[in-house]
């Protein structure tokens, strides 16, 4: 049977679990996308496991627990994944003030990393002030 139509799991993370596949983080009420980041087995395992969204650091090499510093959390609810089996979305809760680690000129928290938007000049737009 063909990934598009298993039960079974396939997520390919290569052999020594380290190849890194997208994970769209969205809120499960509103629906809004939250975050775009990657997931090694070990990251996937560990939010299935601990029930809170873990990623794979690019930037910094190493297990990222979402919130565990900022306290911006994003509690599992739904796991995703896409009919290739390459690419999941994690629909949480999120559990702090916003998601993203950049802040407002105030210092608060964005709701998600997706705070601006292209115009038609090229030029970005904030969404929310």
């Amino acid at each position: 049977m063909s990934k598009e139509y298993t039960e079974e799991l396939l997520l390919d993370f290569g052999n020594d679990g380290l190849k890194l596949i997208p994970v769209v983080t969205q809120n499960a009420v509103t629906k809004d996308i939250l975050i775009l980041a990657f997931a090694n087995k070990e990251a996937f395992e560990e939010t299935r496991k601990s029930g809170y969204a873990t990623f794979w650091s690019r930037s910094r090499n190493e297990l990222w627990k979402k919130g565990l510093t900022s306290g911006d959390m994003l509690k599992i609810v739904d796991i995703l994944i896409n009919c290739e089996q390459n690419s999941l979305v994690y629909q949480v809760e999120p559990q702090g003030s916003g998601a993203c680690h950049a802040k407002r000129e105030d210092g608060t928290s964005h709701t998600s990393c997706y705070y601006r938007r292209i115009n038609k000049d090229g030029k970005l737009e904030f969404l929310e002030r």
